[in-house]
């Protein structure tokens, strides 16, 4: 439970930029758990409904109008980041990409599902998990080796691409 546990607040900070979002989902999605009668096969299949839960539960949260007009006071952290120094430049990059390439990347990379499973986590079609997962490896390469002409900054928990609007 507690693997679980980590890995559903983890999504869901991932989603939603705030730690007090990310807590809030995380509450609602282990209290519907309690409710719901399912008896699951194995950890595996339970940790798959968790995040499937708390994706689903971080969309219908950032289609309110509270959510839209509201921003995060503190930073992305790190929560999901190793300890090591030299993966900071790393995870900054992360952090700095769309939330539509970020989940994709986290939940792929950190919690180590494959595109197939993705999909079904967040409701995608697995070709374009695929395509956001390569998108987001160029993007981080670009960023990470300097070859972008363009600045790219954090901003209140996400991150804005200046000159294409795109966040």
């Amino acid at each position: 439970m507690a693997a679980c546990g980590d890995a559903v607040y983890r999504l869901a900070l991932c989603r939603l930029g705030s730690r007090a979002d990310a807590e809030d989902v995380f509450q609602e999605v282990f209290l519907r758990l309690l409710r719901d009668t399912t008896a699951f096969e194995d950890e595996e299949h339970l940790k798959a409904w968790l995040l499937r839960v708390t994706a689903n539960r971080c969309s219908d949260l950032r289609r309110t109008a509270w959510f839209r007009h509201t921003a995060p006071l503190e930073a992305l952290p790190d929560a999901a980041a190793p300890e090591r120094e030299d993966y900071t430049a790393l995870w900054q990059a992360v952090a700095a990409l769309p939330a539509r390439l970020r989940v994709p990347v986290y939940l792929h990379y950190v919690e180590g599902y494959g595109t197939e499973e993705i999909s079904q986590i967040t409701g995608c079609r697995s070709a374009t998990v695929r395509t956001r997962l390569h998108r987001a490896r160029k993007q981080l390469k670009q960023i990470l080796e300097g070859d972008n002409d363009e600045t790219w900054k954090p901003i209140g928990g996400f991150a804005e691409h200046e000159g294409s609007g795109e966040t």
